[in-house]
């Protein structure tokens, strides 16, 4: 062999050996280089990385958590249902079906795995992949961070070698973040922060609200076979959701318990009884229409939102906790007592719209009793947002606006057997839905204020209106006390006598106004005790004591008690004929009970930051409105409705032992003269309590007023409400006296009621009242 033919096998190894020093040496300094380009992105060719102050602090959407007086997490808001947990929080099931589905090595590698990277680049590279190889830090890089140069959208376009330069430098940024959180956070920050981050379908982000969603658990509690279901849905959410797809979430399921088995977390012998059996659901999806307390929660997000603005949080993404003064057991109690005497209300007053050849006729009717022709057409549908927006759309007079108010579309209706499907049209659902009657109640706290339970109306999905703070109406009766209290305020006694007899109030500028009494049976001419006539609800009495006390002196104590709508000085605002709302109502009625002090009703006492900051505390509000001799005097004076009075079936029929010596409770009812809307209160030594019940429109309501009064609708939500509170330990509510003032100087004990003068057959029937017609028996 010549020189020359030794020498050409000698060059091609020198060549070949100065290629792959080449390369070795380029990529030693390359890559470190390339690594260093893309974390700074230099040139601004790579898309920028979050700083390490973001990777301490990563952004993301939380829930923000409501919570009863006693502890309960009565709800949420939230953009994202998220709600995070700690690494102690999850439990060591969810923590081992994780490594043995996704990172067995996790707690030895720090970020990236190489050894998962060497198995995943020889399956490619043999065509024969091996799984993935993302660790569960790179996943949470992933999930935390956006690390794409370009859009997903854009990403579907590419081709070639730009598709694959954009994987890479996508890729690496990952590795990048992937190991800056191993330096940023320990190994069980990061765990907790994974199941923290990922999502699991149904509206639920995170792990717990995926616990409790799939199966109404806390993370810590979930068996090994759960464990395995949720920690096996990451590899694909949707696809292996266990409430729609259960076969092939269970065969993933088994996956995770079988790879659990390979690294020593279950037994074989546990794992061969739990394969087989089936994914058992306690399935409860989350949203702002389901569970307790709706319509107070949403209130509360109302007020909330105010705060926001204010104090600088964002209520749907930051994760606060906000304290409330409702008691859960108190709430349970209100909406069962709500529901259930509403359903016994309804089918009375379903039962009241059979006409005497067996057709039903419609509820809206006028003041003599007959059907108001085209209520629905010309009032009540006019004022839903449905036609206004039509109108706006077509025109007033467009053949469309009829059209599609009369087509028959497939809806879900509510009724008090549950859903409905059905077909109706626009206008027809608006028909049937105007026969419900609707309801409200509020307890509160008369010392604090503080709202223990709070039902707006009947069902929250159909019914968004809520009936204690927006819901004004006329109060009737209810609004008798608080004249009655500058009756007692100017010195007058619960025993002094009176006449039921007609009463004439001259008004400057107005007709005489002589008021009926609420049964229509004309005036008795008895002479009774103030404390009685209030009782009894006199009218005409009534109308004798804002005669006397002045409509303007009557119109500031109701002001002192609380009520805050605008209230007219006209004589017959004794009969409660302006609106108020049961909350405003519920708070004048404490002020009796705290010993003459206005405390505003509220029911929130602190917000937090998810660190556990104070952002807002409540102050309420509170004054001195009447002395606490008046107070008290009202309160005897209500007790009397419960003796003989509309208030004695919380006595006969709920068993309050209002009669015994253990317990005192005063209470008032209110209806309006048509029976449009039913109230009852009642105040006792720790609590005030009302009710109201009526329909959507006034034009809606029983056809006489003793079918519609409100000791016979709005009484039974107060009682049942009182007498399972009573019952439960757990609520610790005590029966009890109303603590005697200091000092009282007004005769409240009327013994001498036998020896009143017996005026029956010698009334004055129109007589104007004077100050000499009141008779002391004492």
């Amino acid at each position: 062999m010549s020189d020359v033919e030794e020498k050409k096998p000698r060059k091609k190894l020198k060549k070949f050996t100065r290629i792959v020093w080449t390369l070795f040496l380029a990529g030693i300094i390359g890559l470190p280089l390339y690594i260093w380009a893309v974390s700074s992105n230099l040139g601004n060719l790579f898309g920028e990385l979050p700083s390490y102050s973001q990777l301490e602090n990563p952004k993301q959407n939380l829930s923000s958590l409501l919570y009863s007086a006693d502890g309960v997490i009565l709800g949420s808001y939230y953009r994202d249902n998220r709600n995070p947990v700690t690494y102690d929080e999850l439990g060591p099931n969810l923590i081992n079906a994780l490594l043995a589905a996704e990172d067995i090595r996790f707690e030895n590698h720090s970020g990236i795995d190489l050894e998962s990277m060497g198995r995943v680049a020889y399956g490619v590279l043999t065509f024969s992949p091996k799984g993935g190889g993302s660790t569960i830090s790179q996943q949470l890089a992933k999930q935390l961070f956006s690390t794409r140069v370009i859009s997903d959208d854009e990403k579907g376009k590419l081709e070639g070698i730009t598709g694959f330069l954009d994987q890479l430098i996508y890729k690496t940024k990952e590795w990048i973040l992937a190991v800056r959180l191993e330096r940023s956070y320990t190994k069980e920050e990061i765990m907790a922060m994974y199941y923290n981050t990922v999502e699991f379908s149904n509206n639920a982000h995170g792990i717990m609200s995926a616990a409790k969603i799939y199966f109404n658990k806390e993370p810590k509690d979930l068996a090994i076979q759960e464990a395995a279901v949720l920690a096996g849905m990451q590899k694909q959410v949707n696809g292996y959701r266990p409430d729609k797809y259960p076969e092939r979430s269970k065969g993933r399921r088994n996956v995770v318990m079988n790879q659990m088995v390979k690294y020593g977390f279950l037994s074989k012998e546990a794992y061969d009884t739990l394969k087989v059996q089936d994914i058992v659901l306690d399935f409860k999806k989350q949203n702002h229409v389901t569970g307790q307390a709706q319509y107070f929660r949403e209130e509360v997000k109302k007020d909330l939102l105010k705060i926001g603005r204010e104090y600088d949080f964002d209520l749907f993404a930051d994760g606060i906790r906000v304290y409330t003064t409702i008691d859960s057991r108190m709430q349970a109690h209100a909406e069962k007592a709500l529901d259930s005497t509403m359903r016994n209300v309804q089918r009375l007053f379903m039962n009241s719209l059979k006409e005497s050849d067996g057709s039903m006729r419609d509820p809206w009717i006028d003041k003599d009793g007959r059907v108001i022709k085209d209520f629905i057409e010309e009032q009540a549908l006019p004022r839903t947002q449905r036609y206004r927006s039509l109108v706006k759309k077509y025109g007033k007079d467009s053949d469309s606006v009829d059209y599609i108010l009369n087509k028959a579309v497939p809806m879900k209706v509510f009724s008090w057997a549950g859903e409905i499907d059905t077909l109706l049209s626009p206008i027809d659902s608006l028909k049937y839905y105007k026969h419900f009657l609707h309801g409200g109640f509020m307890a509160a706290d008369p010392h604090t204020g503080q709202i223990k339970a709070w039902v707006g109306d009947v069902d929250f999905k159909y019914f968004k209106f809520d009936h204690v703070r927006h819901g004004k109406r006329q109060p009737g009766s209810l609004f008798k006390p608080m004249v009655y209290a500058k009756a007692v305020e100017n010195g007058y006694s619960p025993c002094d006598v009176f006449y039921d007899r007609a009463t004439t109030v001259n008004i400057p500028g107005y007709e005489p106004w002589t008021p009926k009494n609420s049964d229509r049976t004309g005036y008795t001419g008895e002479a009774m005790p103030l404390k009685r006539a209030l009782a009894k609800s006199v009218n005409s009495i009534s109308a004798q004591i804002i005669a006397k006390v002045k409509p303007e002196n009557a119109t500031d104590m109701v002001k002192r008690l609380g009520i805050q709508s605008d209230i007219q000085p006209f004589p017959s605002m004794v009969l409660g004929t302006q609106d108020v709302s049961l909350h405003e109502i519920v708070g004048a009625y404490g002020t009796f009970v705290n010993k003459g002090t206005y405390i505003e009703p509220h029911f929130i006492t602190r917000i937090e930051d998810r660190f556990g900051n104070i952002l807002y505390s409540k102050v309420p509000q509170k004054k001195k409105s009447i002395s606490e001799q008046t107070a008290y005097v009202m309160l005897n004076m209500l007790q009397e409705t419960v003796k003989v009075g509309s208030g004695r079936r919380l006595d006969w029929e709920y068993q309050l032992l209002v009669r015994s010596d253990s317990n005192q409770i005063g209470a008032k009812t209110g209806t309006t003269q048509n029976s449009s809307d039913g109230w009852f209160m009642a105040v006792t030594k720790d609590l005030v309590v009302g009710a109201w019940v009526g329909g959507d429109d006034r034009a809606i309501h029983f056809k006489n007023w003793a079918q519609g009064q409100g000791a016979l609708t709005a009484l039974p939500i107060v009682g049942r409400f009182l007498q399972k509170s009573y019952d439960d330990p757990e609520v610790n509510l005590e029966k009890g006296y109303f603590p005697l003032p200091d000092e009282l100087d007004i005769i409240i004990d009327c013994p001498r009621f036998d020896i009143l003068p017996d005026t029956r057959d010698s009334v004055a029937r129109d007589s104007v009242i004077f100050e000499d017609d009141i008779y002391r028996p004492y």
